[in-house]
């Protein structure tokens, strides 16, 4: 399979490769090189960082469901 750079070294993925991935729009992709060349997979959400968050959360407040949040529309003024 070929993808092509554009002159402002942007790829385009084929989609059933990006869907094979479980990739979405605005997922970051991470790029680490190998012996072999370079590996590109999807970067996922550490949940494991987020355990020492879990003593601020107030009694009560609703879970946070990733899943949705990444399905959610957004203002596109807060991208950074």
């Amino acid at each position: 399979m070929l993808v092509k750079i554009t002159a402002k070294r942007q790829v385009t993925f084929p989609a059933h490769v990006l869907d094979a991935m479980g990739a979405k729009p605005g997922d970051y992709l991470e790029v680490t090189e190998g012996p072999q060349g370079f590996l590109i997979k999807p970067r996922r959400i550490d949940e494991t960082r987020l355990a020492p968050l879990k003593g601020l959360i107030p009694a009560g407040h609703p879970a946070f469901d990733a899943s949705e949040f990444r399905e959610a529309t957004y203002d596109a003024a807060l991208r950074d």
